[in-house]
């Protein structure tokens, strides 16, 4: 599992968004996931960009479109396209400021409004490497999620630690949702054959938001 491959090599795409709050470190865990890569001197995303991966589960090639927004709030403009087709999310705060952690409500309330009720939905609290100034508890982390029903990992981008863990929780669960949609006769935008979009356009309209930064 893991293994990279050909771009256009899949059975499945799928598309995962990335939200919370600016630089509780969305840009660093995509990196981390899609090109083992890590900057510490990260500037804050401008708009949306996004990444892809592809992983095998269960035999089956699943391409991962994960998309990163800007956490301010002079981009929420961007809201209704960002989440359109998404079948993923990863919620991130980070756990050495609580603030980031509150705003998750906010965050967890915008996706519900603008996705589909079967999206699989991460919390991630990041940045656990830095366990001295560590504001958020666990425990805390765990309550929400089984309050909001969401899967709960901590990762650190930095120690590469969980990254690819909670990629692959997400990726595989939708799979598992896919599959049970389709074994029982649903129509899900995921299970487009491949070279489609899931709901959101061509290939090349994702390229031109990617290229022109914000909407």
């Amino acid at each position: 599992m893991g293994a990279y491959r050909a771009d256009d090599d899949y059975d499945y795409l799928f598309k995962v968004v990335l939200i919370g709050d600016s630089d509780v470190g969305k840009s660093n865990l995509l990196s981390r996931f899609t090109k083992n890569e890590f900057s510490l001197e990260s500037k804050s995303t401008i708009g949306v960009e996004f990444a892809t991966r592809s992983i095998t589960i269960e035999d089956k090639v699943v391409k991962a479109q994960i998309w990163d927004t800007a956490g301010q709030e002079r981009y929420r403009a961007v809201t209704s396209a960002y989440y359109r087709g998404a079948v993923g999310a990863l919620l991130v705060y980070d756990a050495t400021r609580h603030v980031t952690f509150e705003n998750i409500e906010r965050w967890l309330k915008e996706l519900r409004d603008h996705t589909d009720g079967s999206i699989v939905i991460m919390l991630l609290g990041n940045k656990s490497d830095l366990r001295h100034l560590r504001a958020v508890l666990t425990e805390d982390a765990k309550a929400f999620a089984e309050k909001e029903k969401t899967y709960l990992m901590e990762t650190s981008a930095l120690e590469s630690l969980n990254v690819e863990s909670a990629f692959t929780e997400v990726l595989t669960q939708i799979y598992h949702v896919v599959s049970k949609k389709a074994l029982e006769g649903g129509n899900i935008q995921a299970t487009l054959p491949k070279g489609q979009m899931i709901n959101v356009g061509s290939k090349d309209d994702v390229s031109a938001i990617k290229k022109g930064g914000c909407c």
